[in-house]
């Protein structure tokens, strides 16, 4: 006989985690929400789905090759492929209605139709943050943004990583100066891969570009350019470079500097990189990346910089701003494949109250009360043997069982096993939950 059931499965480039994982994940999202709003960013929430022509206004290339698009009647819809377009058209629809700078966070799924691959997802969360100016924006908040994300990967545990920081105006300055400038674009995609693609390739598409091999020499020597942070400014300034939009960059990048030392951000938390250059051609100011120096494996968990006008499809307006984005899916599952963060936690219960006898009802007040007082609590209602019970407290690490029997209803009282010492007390329902809460 053919069996009519249907394989479960999962669509490939989605991730499913299991609950002790997604504990976990949630967890990581809850600091990065907490960290963001230490710095008075404000929460917002915009639609998966959009309009196709509000969504793809500027897009094109691969991006739209990607892009999740459907008929619903007569609409022509797209699912929103990151965070940045959506809050570009949400200050344009708003901008009578906010206060500027607009400092905003949005932790949301996005979707992108690419070929899934290890790490790679086709939906994922991202984990942004925006100050939008009006008109203008002070290049300080260029120094705000690295220092949230030194709290941001404090806070998740990591201590030993750096913001890699460079300005855009100073390679659009030395391309300017080499006679370069049509070509600014696709010489920094081209310098943005040196990391995954090595010099050798950087030189060879650089050549393929039609860059000559004396501008090649001259870029290939200024992005090696090394040393602490001073020395790089000092080089940056004595270099000889008379472009305006070169020595505007070092300045911006200079102050950046100096203003993240007043934020206390640690010297051995940022680093001048010439090299990043953001390969999205929106960026026109300052940039960044972050890596975990001990899992430099996983590439770039943050990334993001300044722009000059985030709403152009949109208003006529101009809307200068500076963001970032953590791939927080993409980060999750590259540091849990390498045993980074410790998922074993299975359950969000503090306590199970259980029953002694068949009569489950005097187990539901005490619960009440335990989660009046902020006690995260599960009742276990099936009929079986206390040792099963307490077995399944077991097996989900839940800490606390406080047992119902016929003395704990007559004493209003109940016997509460701490599941890590072993040790039981029968107390007050109020002592119980000072010993729960650890108060």
């Amino acid at each position: 006989m053919q069996s009519n059931k249907i394989e479960p499965k999962t669509l490939a480039g989605f991730m499913e985690l299991l609950p002790n994982e997604q504990i976990l994940f949630n967890q990581m999202k809850e600091t990065i929400r907490k960290s963001y709003e230490k710095f008075g960013f404000l929460p917002l929430n915009t639609p998966i789905i959009e309009m196709a022509d509000v969504l793809l206004a500027k897009a094109g290339g691969e991006t739209e090759k990607q892009i999740y698009r459907f008929n619903k009647g007569e609409h022509d819809l797209a699912l929103r492929f990151d965070l940045t377009v959506p809050l570009a058209k949400y200050v344009a629809m708003h901008y009578g209605e906010l206060s500027f700078p607009f400092k905003r966070y949005q932790i949301g799924k996005v979707y992108r139709g690419e070929r899934p691959q290890k790490g790679r997802f086709r939906e994922f969360y991202q984990c942004d943050i925006d100050i939008i100016g009006d008109t203008e924006l002070n290049c300080l908040y260029d120094a705000e943004i690295p220092n949230v994300i030194y709290t941001t990967f404090q806070e998740l545990g990591f201590s030993d990583f750096k913001i890699h920081i460079n300005n855009r105006k100073i390679l659009n300055g030395l391309f300017s100066s080499l006679k370069l400038a049509d070509q600014s674009t696709d010489i920094m995609r081209i310098i943005d891969k040196i990391a995954k693609i090595g010099e050798e390739n950087v030189i060879k598409e650089l050549s393929e570009l039609g860059v000559s091999s004396d501008a090649t020499s001259t870029i290939m020597k200024f992005i090696a350019i090394s040393g602490n942070n001073d020395e790089i400014i000092n080089s940056l300034e004595t270099i000889g470079i008379s472009d305006e939009t070169f020595k505007q960059g070092v300045s911006e990048l200079k102050e950046v500097i100096t203003c993240m030392r007043l934020f206390n951000v640690p010297e051995k938390n940022f680093i001048i990189d010439l090299t990043i250059a953001r390969g999205l051609d929106y960026y026109t100011g300052t940039v960044y990346e972050t890596f975990l120096d001990d899992y430099p494996q996983i590439g770039s968990v943050c990334s993001g910089g300044r722009y000059e006008n985030l709403a152009e499809y949109y208003t006529d307006k101009k809307l200068p701003g500076v963001g970032i984005s953590i791939g927080l899916t993409r980060l999750f599952y590259k540091l849990n494949e390498l045993n980074a963060i410790k998922s074993d936690k299975k359950s969000i219960s503090d306590v199970l109250v259980v029953s002694a006898s068949d009569d489950l009802m005097p187990c539901l007040p005490v619960a009440t009360a335990f989660r009046s007082a902020n006690i995260n609590t599960e009742v276990y209602m099936e009929d079986k043997k206390i040792k099963a019970k307490f077995k399944y407290a077991d097996k989900l690490s839940i800490p606390f069982v406080a047992v119902i029997g016929e003395t704990e209803i007559e004493t209003n009282t109940v016997s509460l096993k701490n599941m890590t010492t072993g040790e039981q007390v029968q107390v007050s329902i109020e002592d119980a939950i000072k010993l729960i809460t650890n108060k």
